[in-house]
């Protein structure tokens, strides 16, 4: 059975930085936990980075979210604690612009992933969206999301993003 690890976003700015929030730097041992576990089971890892320029609050989502945060090279665009000195040079990282990737869709497309396996912040926003892509892009895969490993500022939006990625047949575990 193949197996992906997608650690989204997991950034200095979602954790302790411009869009920070207490009990996300709690996520970072249980996270890098993972990836050790993957790594010595032999299977992938891979990571998105939400990816900024300075133009950002002249963007959608700048506009609509007026924060600006993991401006590209910035001190908080990079992988937190343990997480960021997990991440290897031979992993994928995929740095995007908004809250899904397309560039993650296509690169899955062409993988034989049987499982894919979420973490990572924010639940209701990049979590959820790239779940779906994860599940558009491999639809035989099992589609993973770890509820002890990813969460968001806001607690109702969590559970009901996670109440709505159980409903698109994504398996929900620890919860």
């Amino acid at each position: 059975m193949k197996k992906l690890l997608l650690v989204v976003d997991y950034q200095k700015d979602f954790v302790d930085g411009a869009l920070g929030f207490p009990g996300a730097e709690a996520l970072d041992g249980p996270i890098a936990e993972k990836i050790a576990a993957y790594r010595s089971a032999g299977d992938d890892v891979a990571f998105t980075m939400d990816t900024h320029c300075s133009n950002y609050l002249n963007t959608q989502e700048g506009r609509r979210l007026p924060v600006p945060h993991c401006l590209t090279d910035s001190e908080g665009w990079a992988l937190y604690g343990r997480t960021g000195q997990a991440q290897a040079s031979g992993d994928v990282v995929i740095r995007k612009g908004g809250f899904p990737s397309l560039e993650l869709g296509n690169w899955l497309e062409n993988q034989e992933y049987d499982q894919v396996e979420l973490v990572g912040l924010v639940s209701y926003m990049c979590v959820l969206s790239n779940a779906v892509v994860a599940k558009a892009a491999l639809p035989e895969a099992e589609i993973l999301v770890d509820a002890s490993c990813t969460a968001g500022p806001d607690p109702d939006l969590h559970e009901k993003a996670l109440d709505l990625m159980e409903a698109l047949q994504m398996t929900v575990m620890n919860r």
